[in-house]
């Protein structure tokens, strides 16, 4: 035994070393993703937050109006119109419980284009934002931010000026009363913002939160010489030293006296509970007025997570991207709850305990949950628990809680998350109720399941959960002809119920297990040898032979877009498609311009390669892909991020390895895109893992050999147990693959 440790630590001395990233929230460039296409939302999506990891509000620059398909923020826009505290997730979702500050001269400008500063030079970072901008007549206003979970702290440098104004714009909404009210002597602005935004093509997207409110206490270093309220009912009305004022689409506007160069600082609480909540949140958060010393906390937080995964080698481009993705996958799920509290949109009542909210998950349970494990493992369980409340507060967990129920996307996915915590070791929740939830999620049909299709984004009536399982139960798959996107969602199920049945497994559930397990081969009953695809099927059995999108039959794709839709059981797809007609379909998906890597159920396909011994393939696919997708632009995000999904897909990719089918424990090897990585891991234990590509250049794309700690490896599959109990994974790479 000695020898062996000997050896190994000998054997560890050899490895080369590259130069690592020191300080690597100074390499996150929040401007990624945050523009593309003109008109089009199907870019990045992301604005450039400054807040915590998971921090519960996020503070961006507003250079528009936001609502469903469009963030507060475009790079490409040249004006600002305000200082926004947002909850909006992604640009598919709506924001709630805003609040937006805007400082201005001159006389008090209400409307967006009246308000509005031309950006003369801006900087970003997760902890900070700073720009100035210019009036009209060419004043110069200066304006950082600086944020802690729920709270910011705001610095507005102005010109000398005799009426230097900040505005402050509660809500906006029809329909939805907001509240605001100023106390000159206690500097002091409160109020509360009722708006959720959850209508989408004159549809209501979910459930109406009655007892929904952002409250908000605002609190200025400097006296203000004159306040006054406003309302935009279709014109402005401003009131003049009335202090406090109630409708929809309100605000504030307080004025001073200041001279060159003065510096007003300004203090934002938020909160879910109450104005008291939000007061209490803001003494723990930012007591006092010192911004360098909130920034450098909040840059610390930034530092410590993303300082897990240590890259070596690479351009100063590579680096940016890569830590600017680790940024994105550390923003949600967003944390809910207000120290020990939390105000649930599932039941409308105030809990003790945790909370996170804004999970994506049609996305995200396919990358962004499995790396969290290893990146951010403490707030694993945590997020789960959170699934659990949402299930015991509305009957259901959610498919995508903003925050309350929307019907957006199909199938079950939080069965997938809640199955891959499980079995890697996560059990620090309600796990008997967590199994309740998802075996009720994969037995019990939805209200009303036969009598509707359960369209995307269909008005709001009930929740969704499994649409179509009565039939699936019953038939074997989701019949075309009663439910929409009837073939995605015989995959989907499928998939879920494999998940299911390793908690059950897990659980000692045997019968369970059975059941779930057999289930999960129904991805059978799709298969159309006729045709060669997953193919819409009618109650009566047969398959749709004209016009397949018909009945709607595919969740955003495509037959070619669904036909490797099988992640827990890809030997037994290429078993029912045949081995050399899997390699032929797969070759012609990517050669035939099917592949659409910018969405979701396509992010695995370059790795299925790994089960019909053509790995190779996998390394070039992969390399075209990373090269043309992931940029250091504004625009250097194809495809909507969807709360990090994508960036996962990049950071797993870049170790080389990733999570083909979640809850399965097993990772699919691809080929690293830096010389060096190493993973600083805390759970289920302590370790530190490198990862090193020996002979990397970029001409060596493919990986000749793999090995753990030495020891070849015969096939290209890491297990998640291997991060811990090993020390070293070697690629070797090479210009030439071995067919």
């Amino acid at each position: 035994m000695k020898r062996l440790i000997t050896a190994v630590l000998l054997y560890l001395i050899t490895i080369p070393v590259f130069g690592q990233v020191e300080n690597p929230v100074e390499y996150v460039n929040p401007f990624i993703g945050t523009t593309g296409p003109a008109g089009d939302a199907n870019y990045g999506g992301v604005c450039p937050w400054v807040t915590t990891p998971h921090g519960m509000t996020n503070w961006t620059p507003k250079t528009q109006e936001n609502f469903i398909s469009r963030l507060p923020f475009r790079y490409e826009e040249k004006k600002i119109i305000g200082f926004m505290g947002t909850h909006q997730p992604t640009v598919w979702m709506g924001d709630y419980g805003y609040i937006t500050i805007m400082p201005e001269t001159g006389d008090e400008k209400i409307t967006d284009d009246d308000r509005s500063l031309e950006i003369l030079k801006q900087t970003s970072s997760p902890y900070c934002y700073s720009v100035e901008m210019s009036d009209k007549k060419q004043n110069k206003i200066k304006t950082e931010m600086t944020a802690s979970s729920r709270c910011s702290i705001f610095k507005f440098i102005f010109p000398e000026n005799d009426s230097a104004h900040l505005l402050i714009e509660m809500s906006r909404l029809k329909g939805y009363y907001g509240w605001i009210k100023i106390s000159e002597d206690h500097r002091e602005i409160t109020g509360y913002n009722p708006d959720h935004q959850n209508v989408y093509d004159k549809k209501n997207m979910g459930p109406v939160l009655k007892k929904f409110k952002g409250y908000f206490v605002i609190r200025f270093e400097k006296p203000f010489r004159t306040f006054s309220t406003w309302q935009d009912s279709g014109s402005v009305h401003l009131y003049k030293n009335k202090n406090e004022v109630t409708g929809s689409h309100i605000g504030a506007v307080t004025t001073f006296q200041l001279k060159k160069g003065d510096t007003i600082r300004v203090k934002i609480a938020s909160s879910f509970i109450s104005i008291k909540q939000a007061e209490e949140n803001l003494s723990k958060e930012i007591p006092g007025w010192d911004f360098e010393n909130i920034k450098n906390k909040t840059k610390e937080e930034w530092n410590t997570l993303l300082n897990r995964v240590k890259i070596y080698g690479g351009t100063r481009d590579q680096q940016v991207i890569f830590y600017t993705a680790m940024f994105h996958t550390l923003v949600f799920p967003r944390r809910f709850d207000e120290y020990g509290k939390y105000y649930s949109a599932f039941d409308e009542k105030i809990h003790e305990g945790v909370s996170y909210n804004d999970y994506s998950m049609w996305d995200t349970f396919r990358a962004l949950h499995p790396l969290l494990t290893i990146t951010d493992p403490g707030d694993v369980s945590p997020m789960i628990q959170s699934m659990v409340q949402m299930y015991e507060q509305g009957r259901w967990i959610p498919k995508w809680p903003n925050p309350s129920y929307s019907n957006i996307m199909i199938g079950t996915p939080a069965d997938a998350i809640i199955a891959d915590a499980y079995v890697k070791g996560f059990h620090d929740y309600d796990v008997n109720k967590a199994y309740e939830a998802i075996y009720k999620d994969a037995m019990v049909p939805p209200d009303g399941d036969t009598a509707k299709r359960w369209a995307d984004r269909a008005e709001w009536s009930s929740y969704e959960a499994r649409g179509g399982l009565t039939y699936y139960k019953s038939l074997g798959y989701v019949p075309a002809d009663k439910t929409n996107e009837s073939v995605s969602r015989t995959l989907e199920f499928a998939f879920e119920d494999f998940c299911v049945a390793q908690v059950a497994k897990g659980l000692k559930k045997e019968k369970d297990y059975n059941l779930f397990l057999e289930r999960s081969k129904n991805y059978r009953n799709m298969y159309d040898s006729a045709t060669g695809f997953m193919s819409a099927r009618l109650t009566d059995g047969t398959f749709l032979k004209d016009n397949p999108q018909k009945y709607k039959a595919f969740t955003e794709g495509s037959p070619w877009t669904y036909l490797f839709c099988v992640m827990h059981d890809i030997p037994g797809l290429v078993k029912l498609m045949g081995k050399d007609n899997f390699i032929r379909r797969l070759d012609e998906n990517f050669s035939g311009g099917h592949y659409a890597y910018d969405n979701e159920p396509e992010n695995h396909y370059p790795y299925l390669y790994d089960w019909v011994d053509q790995s190779w393939k996998a390394s070039e696919i992969l390399t075209e892909v990373v090269e043309k997708n992931y940029r250091n632009t504004p625009d250097g995000i194809t495809g909507n991020d969807d709360c990090g999904q994508m960036s996962a897909w990049y950071i797993f990719t870049s170790l080389g390895f990733y999570p083909v089918c979640p809850a399965s424990g097993q990772y699919a090897a691809g080929r690293p895109f830096f010389k060096k990585i190493t993973l600083d891991l805390s759970f289920p234990e302590k370790n530190t893992l490198t990862i090193i590509a020996r002979n990397f250049s970029p001409d060596n794309i493919y990986v000749k050999s793999i090995r753990i700690d030495g020891k070849a490896l015969n096939e290209p599959f890491i297990k998640y147990s291997d991060l811990f109990n090993h020390k070293l994974i070697e690629f070797e790479m090479s210009n030439k693959h071995e067919l």
